[in-house]
């Protein structure tokens, strides 16, 4: 519930708001006002929702259809898929995180492969460090009109060695999903489901497969702003929602620890989540949308955007991080 005068008051009335916890509840409603008023003047925010604790403390849509309509994520889905990459290793379905792509997969390597790439790792794939040319940006069209873009991603040009440095694609994260689904016998819609929408009691609708069959594996899902919320809830949480453990905690804490960079923003990445000097821990989609959580200070904050115009490090979406490490830290 957003903290509001009328609910500050109620809560003095109570007894519950003492002389000493009426400077922070004051400065947490101060901020939260601040929150709505900066989201209001973004013109690309179409929803904005924070969660402190157990308590939600803004919940607004300026603009777009609501807190309950499907929005596409973007490549927010990159981190969910890095999720159930956790789950699989943690069943035994991958055997580790230095399994090959030879070892889980061999029937997704072409015959015309780049050479090298049986040898990648799960751990270069969900770090981006696949060493070959990327697709995405303006190599992502003529991967996407493709005849088979796994195919089509194993055959790129090396421009770095296995493991090296971190090289965004979207191709790369593709891969991993039919990795997975090859791992698992079990399609990544249906995996997605099963491991994350049903025991966060959020719905994951279907979405974009390849000429293949394999689910998109980092782009074009779709997610309501609460079901956003609730994985930026887990994520803060250690992998736990309403007491279930839903993502191992070993694989949520491996998550959090830097092992790349992003040469575009200058952002640590772990194991499929973007990480900011001050503890931030964020899922980033083109046009801005944002799945983030600031365990230290028991935060968690759903971002939607208009999915059509860019967010760029220096230009809006600097400014969500700006509003992040200000206002919304602001509340703990």
């Amino acid at each position: 519930m957003p903290l509001t005068r009328r609910r500050f008051a109620a809560l003095a009335l109570t007894g519950l708001a003492v002389p000493l916890a009426a400077p922070a509840l004051l400065r947490a409603q101060s901020a939260a006002q601040e929150i709505a008023a900066e989201a209001r003047g973004m013109d690309q925010l179409h929803t904005i929702m924070v969660q402190r604790g157990d308590e939600l403390v803004v919940a607004e849509a300026p603009r777009d259809r609501g807190l309950d309509q499907v929005a596409n994520i973007k490549s927010c889905s990159k981190s969910l898929l890095a999720l159930l990459l956790g789950t699989a290793l943690e069943r035994g379905e991958i055997p580790a995180l230095d399994s090959t792509l030879a070892d889980v997969a061999p029937g997704l390597i072409p015959d015309d492969a780049t050479e090298g790439v049986g040898d990648l790792t799960m751990e270069d794939l969900v770090t981006l460090r696949m060493g070959l040319q990327g697709t995405s940006g303006a190599d992502y069209g003529a991967w996407v009109n493709s005849r088979d873009w796994v195919s089509y991603v194993l055959r790129q040009p090396r421009i770095a060695e296995n493991g090296g440095r971190m090289i965004y694609s979207t191709g790369t994260t593709h891969l991993l999903g039919a990795v997975l689904a090859e791992a698992t016998g079990t399609s990544l819609r249906d995996l997605a489901r099963a491991r994350l929408g049903d025991p966060l009691g959020i719905d994951i609708p279907d979405w974009l497969t390849d000429p293949q069959g394999f689910y998109f594996g980092g782009n074009e899902m779709g997610l309501t702003p609460r079901a956003m919320l609730r994985v930026a809830v887990m994520m803060r949480d250690g992998g736990r929602w309403d007491g279930e453990q839903v993502v191992p905690a070993d694989w949520i804490i491996a998550s959090r620890i830097p092992r790349t960079r992003s040469p575009y923003s200058g952002l640590d990445y772990g194991y499929g989540w973007f990480l900011t000097e001050d503890g931030w821990v964020l899922a980033r989609g083109y046009g801005g949308q944002i799945i983030a959580a600031l365990p230290r200070s028991g935060l968690a904050v759903a971002i939607t955007s208009d999915p059509a115009r860019p967010a760029r490090s220096d230009g809006y979406f600097g400014a969500l991080l700006d509003l992040l490490r200000g206002p919304v830290a602001a509340l703990a």
